[in-house]
């Protein structure tokens, strides 16, 4: 077949073409490099959005929500969970066939390569051979394309080891994930709490310092009837002068506390308002060897076993270097002596294949480094675990004591606000003195202190239990399953709802939930 091909050499140009006919594919190409960067910009931004406004009043279930959602720590870890998951794909890809197209053009005047592409170009004439000097070829332009598709058939298990490898690494980000979020809700749980402990911490100094003006003027009053020494008025002044610059540095504190949590939530300060009294610590849940047990499942323990399998699998990806390699490459091109021609064609398979006889023992180093890394992360993964357990143990006594502290310091408020209002009754009939009474609202305003600290201090050690534990922090606000009537019997009063001599609350953050007081 004789092929016409205009822009050979001493064939005369087209008439009347003001643009050589192949000029419009590579503007068709650049049209298509340019349709995915139209598509991106036609996009909108990603997390563009303005947060919506915190509800009002806020509670802690609310704040441990919005630390979980808000928290950059926790947007970092869903990032790489995602990086995790597309490694994996990435992984996976390598079974798969490659499919790969090639532009290549090259000009030369080399005697074995320009013989050869004019023959793949199909213009070879062997009088035009004969006429010159073949060791003093012209200058010959050659273009390819070519379309190529590349199939791994054996690679020593690498592939299968690497994709386990992607598999157990997507498991253990995806826990990390978890761990973080629970994280996130605990340290905004903390802020929250730290800024409820501040805010009732001024509410009860207000309540004291009334109290002792109130003491003050009824001295005052006594000094000017002449029942009373000026000394006892003086002390009385004392005492609200101090408890006046307790109630600033309070203040002051509810300031920190509230950027704080703003921090926490991803907010201005200005957006959090008043907040709920603390609610009574949550009632236990379970004994101690229920929480190691749950322990064994915690985000970050179970993470590190998954990356410590993860080093295992990398000692067969090292052995995988000792054995043979197994490919196939099919490869078909398109030649002409400008771009994108298609004067001459061909095609090729390719099977190949390759073993390292010899690698200065780099490879049968790596598989032993492998082989420590794998004991060095088992090692690790045991420390790991022993220390959650630690930890675990350490929180269930923490909580165990809050509670019991809290309850302690609860049963103390009534008795300092009777001995209060008896030593103001003997005041009043001149039995005591000023300083009996200011004592007596002194031991009632440290009596109410420490029960907000113990109770404080009791929610956030069962929040933090929890985390401890690999639970989420939530669960800790949740009531405890209650257990079944037995066959023919009857339900428990908490469980029936009827009144027992226990004292129940409402607990501010779920209205629906009662809290027992023992």
């Amino acid at each position: 077949m004789i092929r016409t091909d205009p822009t050979h050499r001493g064939a005369a140009p087209p008439a009347a073409h003001p643009l050589p006919a192949r000029r419009p594919l590579p503007l068709l190409l650049v049209a298509l490099l340019l349709l995915p960067a139209a598509g991106i910009l036609a996009q909108p931004p990603e997390g563009g959005g303005t947060p919506s406004a915190l509800p009002q009043p806020l509670t802690l279930a609310d704040a441990m929500a919005l630390g979980r959602q808000r928290a950059r720590a926790v947007a970092a870890a869903e990032a790489r969970r995602t990086a995790s998951q597309e490694r994996l794909r990435q992984a996976r890809g390598h079974r798969l066939p490659t499919v790969r197209l090639q532009e290549i053009w090259m000009r030369t005047d080399s005697p074995a390569e320009a013989f050869a592409l004019t023959l793949n170009q199909e213009r070879f004439s062997f009088q035009d051979f004969v006429a010159g000097d073949p060791n003093q070829p012209d200058p010959v332009n050659n273009g390819i394309s070519r379309l190529e598709v590349e199939l791994p058939l054996y690679t020593g298990g690498e592939l299968s080891s690497r994709i386990q490898q992607a598999e157990l690494a997507a498991r253990a980000a995806a826990h990390g994930a978890d761990g973080t979020a629970d994280g996130a809700a605990l340290a905004a749980a903390n802020a929250y709490l730290m800024l409820a402990q501040a805010s009732e911490q001024v509410a009860l100094l207000e309540r004291s310092l009334e109290t002792v003006r109130a003491h003050a003027d009824t001295a005052r009053s006594y000094v000017e009837q002449g029942m009373l020494v000026r000394s006892e008025l003086l002390r009385a002044e004392v005492e609200q002068a101090r408890l006046e610059d307790l109630l600033e540095a309070a203040r002051g504190g509810v300031r920190v506390a509230r950027a704080a949590l703003a921090f926490r939530l991803a907010a201005e300060p200005e957006e959090i308002g008043d907040l709920p009294p603390l609610p009574p610590p949550p009632p236990a849940q379970g004994d101690l060897d229920g929480w190691l047990s749950a322990a064994e499942e915690r985000p970050d323990l179970a993470a590190a076993r998954l990356m410590a399998r993860t080093a295992e699998l990398e000692i067969e990806a090292r052995k995988a270097l000792l054995k043979p390699r197994l490919g196939l490459v099919v490869r078909g091109d398109l030649v002409d002596d400008v771009p994108f021609g298609n004067h001459g064609d061909s095609t090729a398979i390719i099977a190949q294949g390759s073993l390292d006889l010899w690698a200065g023992g780099s490879h049968r180093a790596a598989v032993a480094a492998a082989r420590a890394e794998a004991e060095a992360a088992r090692q690790d993964v045991e420390q790991l675990a022993e220390s959650v357990r630690l930890e675990v143990r350490q929180a269930w006594l923490a909580a165990d004591t809050a509670r019991r502290r809290q309850a302690t310091a609860a049963a103390a408020i009534d008795a300092a606000r009777e001995a209060e209002r008896i030593t103001g009754e003997r005041f009043r009939g001149g039995v005591v003195k000023t300083l009996d009474l200011l004592d007596a609202a002194t031991a009632r305003r440290e009596a109410e202190t420490r029960e907000l600290v113990a109770r404080a201090d009791a929610n956030l050690a069962a929040l933090s239990l929890a985390v401890a534990a690999g639970r989420d922090p939530e669960s800790a606000l949740r009531p405890p399953a209650s257990p079944e009537p037995a066959e023919g019997g009857e339900a428990s009063p908490e469980a029936t709802g009827e009144a027992t001599d226990e004292a129940t609350v409402t607990d501010p953050t779920n209205p629906e939930l009662p809290r027992t007081l023992r």
